[in-house]
């Protein structure tokens, strides 16, 4: 379907890069961005994976006091 479409000189600028770059027309390069950005074109990522674990703190230590921490640290090293 043809259309008439506004877009930003800068992004003009980048999609006609791109277009020179590849060696695709213009309206290719459109349309693969436009489906990436709409997520049909995901690239290709590799899942991230981790192993959680159970941590076991030491007794008397407060997970929820971490920030107190880092802020009484950051006081002294602003002083």
């Amino acid at each position: 379907m043809r259309t008439t479409l506004t877009v930003e000189d800068s992004l003009l600028e980048r999609l006609t890069r791109m277009a020179n770059e590849t060696g695709q027309p213009f309206k290719v390069v459109v349309n693969m961005v436009l489906r990436r950005g709409l997520g049909e074109l995901a690239p290709d990522a590799t899942p991230f994976d981790f192993q959680p674990h159970a941590g076991h703190l030491l007794p008397g230590i407060d997970p929820r006091s971490f920030n107190k921490l880092a802020a009484q640290l950051d006081d002294e090293n602003f002083r």
